[in-house]
C-alpha cells in the first residue's frame, strides 16, 4: 500500500482540526456549549498545539515507508490516536443527540482507523 495519501490526508484533518482549536477556542467553546472557563480555552488551545504537531509528524514522514517494521513508531502512534478517538466519537454519536459535526469526526476518525490498521499490519509497498 502507498501510504503518502493516507498521511497527507491525516496530516490536513489534524493540522485543520489544530488550527481550528489553536486559533478559534472561544468560538469551539461556544459551538458545543461548554461552560467556557480561562482553563476550557487553555485546554482546546493546547489540543490544538498536540494536532499540529502531529499533522507536521505525518506530513514531514509522508514520503516515508510506513507499515510492517517501516516507521512503525509513526503508524502505531497514528493508529492508537485514530482508534481511541474512533472508539470515542462512535460512543458519543450513539449515547447522545450528537450534531453532524461530531458524526462527520466519527466518520474521518473511523477511515482514518481504517488506513493506519492496514498501513501497520500488512507489508508496505515501494510505489515507482
Amino acid at each position: 500500500m502507498n501510504t503518502k495519501y493516507l498521511m497527507i490526508f491525516s496530516a490536513i484533518v489534524l493540522g485543520a482540526l489544530g488550527l481550528l482549536s489553536q486559533f478559534l477556542p472561544t468560538e469551539i467553546i461556544g459551538y458545543f456549549s461548554i461552560e467556557s472557563h480561562l482553563s476550557t480555552k487553555l485546554f482546546i488551545q493546547l489540543l490544538g498545539a498536540v494536532y499540529i504537531g502531529f499533522a507536521m509528524v505525518n506530513w514531514m514522514a509522508k514520503d516515508n515507508i510506513i507499515g510492517g517494521i517501516y516507521s512503525r513508531p509513526v503508524s502505531m502512534g497514528n493508529l492508537t490516536h485514530f482508534a481511541i478517538g474512533a472508539i470515542t466519537l462512535i460512543k458519543l454519536v450513539l449515547t447522545v443527540q450528537s450534531d453532524i459535526t461530531i458524526i462527520i469526526l466519527a466518520i474521518l476518525y473511523t477511515i482514518l482507523t481504517a488506513g493506519f490498521a492496514y498501513a501497520a499490519f500488512t507489508h508496505p509497498v515501494k510505489s515507482n
